[in-house]
């Protein structure tokens, strides 16, 4: 779909988006209001306001309502000490909660209903205790964005080894892969110390010629070939690919500088399909890194989610557990051990008559076991406390004589 679209550079990140211009006429340099999610903003209008295609999966646009006024301005300007003590306070809870993250920048909204926060580090972050210790002390929403150091560079802005103000922070909207092999292909020198910016990592503007030196140097000879033009012999020692030359070292041992012509149509084809094929290996390894992050987001939820169930079941657990134990503990001799005795009688009934006669004294207690039972015989009780049957008849006997 067509719409006029122009883009607009927001300053807490730096980044330029695009925005439905509507019937307006502006500018570039001209500073405006636009439409956010979290509410109005104001940014600055860095291109000319056309016509575009807009793919459907960006629709709706948001919309640029107005110029901003001298009334913005002020209001804007305003904001800065309430940013500068929002930082400070942010900081200090970081350090509070010892969390492992570098503050970058704070940035109130237009309207000032929400602070947004730029922060950088190695490893995810759980921040949700630091959002509701800011969330009391500044009385507003509370946004925590998570930064890498190439945006972190974006945001402070500076120069380069060029001269020139940094691509990122100037024109360069989004960040490509950029590898060694894009230095080894221009011949630049492979110390990390003399093609890394100020962020630490490798030129941007590697990437940038890397399509045309591979499409000149598929069409020019290698080095180390053998070459014969005119009066000319010998081996290629170097090619440039900028001049579209060699240098060849000639069989005398001299030195001599060729220029090799590549039809224009030809050097366009070429690039045409560099292009492409860089293009499907950039998404290649774009979707690598999206499955990648997938992954890792998800294991993130399940260990977090298992946190989370075990938080919950332990002061359950305290509760419900330790209180019926100690109940259980109370009670078990009482209630316990007896149905357990009787059901130990029951099987002993259908073994021996000894196991009989033995858990019935032990469930009897000590009145019934001093006085012997109608069925007894006599001696019968004494039998079972140990002494010896034969000294137990004697004694009776002799009690019988007496009598």
């Amino acid at each position: 779909m067509k719409c006029r679209t122009g883009e607009v550079q927001l300053d807490y990140m730096n980044k330029a988006f695009s925005y439905h211009a509507q019937s307006f006429d502006f500018k570039p340099g001209d500073i405006v209001i636009v439409e956010t999610d979290y509410g109005l903003d104001m940014g600055l209008l860095v291109n000319d306001i056309v016509e575009r295609e807009v793919p459907e999966d960006k629709l709706p646009l948001k919309k640029m309502l107005r110029l901003a006024t001298e009334h913005d301005l002020t209001k804007q300007e305003a904001m800065i000490p309430r940013e500068e003590n929002a930082y400070e306070i942010c900081n200090a809870e970081i350090e509070k909660s010892g969390l492992s993250m570098k503050l970058v920048s704070a940035r109130f909204s237009f309207d000032g209903s929400r602070v947004s926060f730029c922060y950088t580090a190695e490893n995810r972050v759980d921040f949700r205790e630091l959002v509701k210790s800011l969330a009391s002390r500044l009385r507003t929403r509370i946004e925590l964005r998570q930064v890498g150091v190439r945006d972190e560079a974006r945001l402070f802005g500076g120069y380069g080894p060029c001269g020139r103000q940094l691509c990122c922070a100037s024109f360069l909207r989004d960040f490509k892969s950029v590898s060694i092999k894009m230095a080894k292909e221009q011949g630049l020198p492979l110390n990390p110390l003399k093609i890394s910016g100020i962020c630490g990592r490798l030129f941007c503007c590697l990437k940038y010629e890397y399509e045309y030196y591979i499409a000149v140097k598929g069409l020019m000879p290698v080095v180390g070939k053998q070459i014969e033009r005119g009066e000319v012999k010998g081996r290629i020692t170097s090619v440039n690919v900028l001049k579209q030359t060699v240098t060849v070292k000639t069989e005398g041992g001299g030195w001599s500088e060729l220029d090799i012509e590549i039809p224009e149509d030809k050097l366009l084809e070429r690039i045409k399909e560099v292009e492409c094929s860089c293009r499907k290996n950039e998404d290649n390894c774009n979707n690598n890194c999206r499955r990648k992050q997938d992954k890792s987001r998800k294991q993130d939820k399940k260990k977090q989610a298992g946190r989370n169930r075990h938080d919950e079941k332990e002061p359950a657990s305290e509760e419900s557990t330790s209180p019926p134990v100690r109940e259980a503990s109370e009670t078990a001799p009482e209630e316990k051990t007896r149905p357990e005795v009787e059901s130990a009688a029951e099987e002993a009934t259908a073994t021996t008559p000894e196991v009989v006669d033995t858990v019935k004294a032990e469930e009897t207690t000590p009145e019934a076991a001093a006085t012997p039972s109608e069925d007894s015989k006599p001696g019968e009780e004494k039998c079972r406390s140990g002494e010896n049957p034969e000294v137990v008849a004697a004694n009776q006997s002799a009690e019988n004589e007496e009598e």
